[in-house]
């Protein structure tokens, strides 16, 4: 991009003071991403989950890389989600923000947002390790908030004496055709004092062992008919690198070596990778 002279600086990285609040930092994301939550909860497109491509366009329309990553190249070397969740470069011309997809897909709009508010602060850093430090607990925030805005959670009736089952079935209720998983819900319940910090803890435990017993079912009925490599590479790349790329290739600012490289794959792929990416 430098060599190019498109080596803009983005003028919202790490631009917020965090004195400044959360409900501040989630004003000034969707205003910079011209984000509409309902388009959001409605946004549907092929190979992911609902609102979650929705999102992705509109981070990437801001100028952020957005890329899917949850191994060292092969199952085998999955990387475990309580220990990864994200991560954030906050780099002024070329942030990038990478999600762990090991990790419930319903999640990933979550950790996107959290991501994007960590550059926002001009943080760069590995999210998921240490979730209880006042920074972590503030971007959490963030991306509550947008996703689903105190407001929404201001007619729910206090929780905190109700059973486990009650709790559940709210939850899920509330969880309900907005694209958010029953984890981020419960998160909020939570922070809105509407239920404890142990009924908090009991029912994000129990989603995370039902997912887990989820994946694992999906990985055993996984058969040859699923989607070509290529298709899968380039949803985890996502659309800014690859047309990116494949601009700088035309253009002769990258090699098919360098431009491997970049995305990860053989250079002999890398024209077919990218063939799509106008």
């Amino acid at each position: 991009m430098e060599t190019e002279d498109e080596a803009v600086q983005l003028p919202f990285v790490g631009s917020f003071d965090r004195r400044d609040g959360a409900d501040a930092l989630a004003d000034k994301i969707i205003r910079t991403l011209s984000f509409d939550l309902q388009d959001f909860r409605r946004g549907q497109r092929p190979g992911a989950p609902k609102g979650f491509a929705y999102l992705r366009e509109r981070v990437e329309a801001a100028g952020i890389f957005v890329l899917l990553i949850g191994n060292l190249g092969s199952h085998h070397s999955a990387l475990n989600v309580e220990l990864f969740r994200g991560f954030a470069l906050a780099d002024p011309v070329a942030p990038f923000v990478v999600i762990n997809d090991q990790d419930s897909d319903t999640a990933w709009s979550f950790t996107l947002l959290h991501e994007l508010a960590h550059i926002f602060l001009g943080q760069t850093g590995v999210s998921g390790s240490k979730a209880g430090t006042p920074v972590e607990i503030f971007c959490n925030d963030v991306a509550g908030r947008v996703l689903l805005p105190a407001a929404e959670l201001a007619r729910q009736y206090d929780l905190r004496d109700a059973p486990q089952a009650e709790v559940i079935s709210r939850i899920a209720a509330i969880a309900a055709n907005r694209q958010v998983s029953n984890s981020m819900v419960a998160y909020k319940l939570f922070r809105e004092g509407l239920i404890s910090h142990e009924m908090w803890a009991a029912v994000t435990s129990l989603y995370r062992q039902q997912w887990l017993q989820n994946r694992n079912a999906a990985r055993v009925k996984e058969n040859d008919r699923g989607p070509s490599y290529y298709v899968v590479r380039r949803h985890r790349l996502g659309d800014r690198l690859l047309k990116l790329s494949r601009r700088m290739l035309t253009e002769g600012a990258l090699s098919p070596s360098k431009a491997a490289a970049i995305l990860g794959v053989k250079p002999s792929n890398v024209y077919a990778l990218t063939e799509t990416a106008a």
